[in-house]
């Protein structure tokens, strides 16, 4: 791996006893320093590029014949690139320390800069949205190349019924920078900055909530109430953040005449209301028969009158407490992926070699895990906290999961490669059940089976229930919000209505837990995000399935899914497996995986 002076202020991640080194990035494939010339030269031609775009396409668009749309799409990928590249590089090195202040003002100036860059691009959408479907049909007949555009316009046009004037549009792009975003690092820096005092040592939150999954019980209820307690001081910002988010988002609804908080997310998404609807239901109804089942399972295993909040995660007796290193955590899931396809371990390799992955626990350090596919002329960034837990080994494949998907999807472009959010989970989530799988094949005595299941049972609880539960608070929270201001209480009420009601009746709540719903990302950052985790958990349940069964050329059908990036809608990326998302049915076939999954943890108790 190369090492270059962009990581002198990140301390180099040892990983502590057993892990081994674990990697940092290298993000010189995306720009050599902050200061690098290239940065600057990139900023200049988009200032100019982006105002000689609009010079020449605004108010034009519907003049255009075929060849001249497709100059103007292709020019509109070029500048969607540079910026890209320019956002990703700014972004990646604040989360490795998003405490760091010249981070966070580069981060926030190439944001400012790249607002007032792009405003004048603000028409291109408008316009296109103002042109006649029989205009584009004839120009997407008339070339071929520009048709294979066909899906962004489709996407574009689904916001017609909810465009504002061409004057609102450009406020509200230039306002973004001190709106939603500027509350987005508020949380992040908030959240970062945290200190959980856990007998006598202070640390971040990540190793807090790492402590939650520890075997030794008194431990688990130390980091559990360390967390509760900090999160209760500081509730008060928390709210804050939700409340203001929360209103923004319901007055730039009402003047679109969103008919749901959940529209957008729907329409970003491309999916249907109603098939996510479906999903919901479907889960809420199986409730009883998994998590409430599973938990109660697991209060017996651990030898319990009653479960509390620090028990959900935690290990089961007989479970080995051994840390994975990382060269043994790259072997399993390398491996497990080059059983299912060598190709599909041969993409994910680089990302050890390259310097694409950031793995250790470091001072400010951005919480949880991600994949990051930046651009498509350069290559994913996988972001980890990893603390060598079997967790920690089947995140790696997650995230790899979506690295791949990224790395094939980038062929289709800028405007094609991104993948909405219901299918973005798809790879991820196929590569833990293939990693999960391995181990299961390789598990020799029952008690080993035991902990392999009830680990995946749990991963695909956290997945898909408590996800869902997730929404649900989401939804109450934002139909709340319509009424007026929430206090802490009120957001914390709303939390708990859909705590109990998910995890079940085997768990009794602790004193601050109601707080909990303050650090989770999501609800900050991407609201009604969560749904999409369900979703691809149900779908990749049904699709491996389908590979189960032996459905004809699995492999080579799974890999044109994922290289179809952003290009096709889930009905037909489905079609070829024999799946589709808006039968109600085929959610209760992902649900059932989960609990034959159970059935066999009871049958191993007789």
């Amino acid at each position: 791996m190369h090492r270059t002076a962009v990581f002198d202020t990140v301390e180099a991640a040892a990983g502590g006893s057993g892990l081994g080194d674990l990697p940092v990035w290298d993000l010189t494939d995306l720009y050599p320093a902050p200061d690098a010339p290239e940065i600057e030269a990139d900023l200049t031609w988009l200032e100019s590029e982006c105002a000689a775009f609009a010079k020449e396409y605004e108010g034009n668009l519907s003049r255009l014949d075929a060849e001249g749309m497709l100059g103007a799409i292709r020019r509109q990928e070029r500048i969607d690139a540079v910026a890209g590249r320019i956002m990703s590089y700014a972004g990646l090195r604040y989360y490795q320390v998003t405490t760091d202040a010249e981070r966070a003002a580069f981060l926030s100036d190439c944001q400012d800069k790249l607002t007032a860059h792009t405003a004048p691009l603000v028409f291109f959408g408008l316009e296109v949205n103002r042109l006649e479907d029989g205009h584009l049909d004839r120009l997407f007949n008339q070339n071929a190349d520009l048709a294979r555009y066909r899906p962004v316009f489709d996407k574009l046009r689904k916001m017609r019924p909810y465009q504002l004037s061409d004057e609102l549009e450009k406020f509200l792009h230039d306002q973004s920078v001190v709106g939603a975003s500027a509350w987005n690092k508020l949380f992040d820096e908030t959240i970062s900055g945290l200190e959980f005092e856990v007998d006598g040592e202070v640390m971040g939150i990540e190793a807090t909530l790492n402590l939650l999954s520890e075997q030794d019980r008194s431990v688990r209820e130390k980091a559990a109430r360390a967390l509760g307690e900090t999160l209760s001081a500081n509730v008060k910002t928390f709210a804050r953040v939700h409340n203001t988010l929360a209103k923004e988002k319901e007055v730039e609804d009402r003047w679109r005449k969103m008919p749901s908080p959940q529209t957008g997310r729907h329409l970003s998404n491309d999916v249907e209301p109603e098939v996510v609807e479906a999903l919901r239901n479907a889960v809420v109804a199986a409730y009883p028969r998994l998590s409430h089942r599973y938990y109660e399972l697991k209060r017996k295993w651990l030898g319990l009158d009653r479960m509390q909040v620090w028990d959900r995660n935690a290990p089961l007796p007989m479970e080995d407490d051994r840390k994975i290193g990382w060269t043994e955590a790259r072997e399993t899931v390398l491996s497990a992926y080059a059983t299912f396809s060598p190709q599909l371990a041969e993409l994910a390799e680089p990302f050890f070699d390259k310097g694409w992955i950031d793995a250790g626990v470091t001072p400010g350090k951005a919480p949880g895990a991600f994949a990051h596919p930046t651009v498509t002329d350069a290559h994913p960034y996988v972001l980890l906290n990893y603390l060598g837990k079997p967790r920690d080994v089947m995140t790696l494949a997650h995230e790899l999961g979506h690295g791949v998907h990224q790395r094939l999807a980038a062929a289709q472009g800028e405007m094609l490669s991104s993948t909405p959010l219901t299918l973005a989970e798809t790879a991820s989530v196929f590569g833990e059940m293939l990693t999960f799988r391995k181990l299961l094949s390789e598990a020799e005595t029952p008690a080993q089976r035991k902990v392999l299941l009830a680990g995946k049972v749990e991963d695909m609880i956290n997945t898909v229930v408590r996800q869902i539960a997730f929404y649900d608070f989401e939804c109450k929270l934002h139909d709340a919000r319509r009424e007026g201001e929430l206090t802490p209480d009120e957001i914390s009420a709303l939390w708990m209505s859909v705590q109990g009601e998910s995890l079940g009746p085997a768990f009794d709540f602790m004193d601050d837990y109601q707080t909990f719903w303050a650090y989770i990302p999501h609800f900050v950052h991407s609201p009604f995000y969560v749904y999409a985790y369900a979703f691809g958990d149900g779908l990749v349940n049904a699709l491996y399935a389908a590979y189960e069964s032996g459905t004809p050329e699995f492999q080579e059908k799974y890999f044109d899914m994922l290289k179809a990036g952003g290009s096709k809608h889930h009905r037909e990326l489905l079609a070829p497996f024999g799946l589709d998302a808006s039968d109600p049915a085929f959610w209760d076939k992902g649900l059932s995986m989960i609990e034959a999954m159970i059935d066999e943890l009871e049958a191993l108790e007789d």
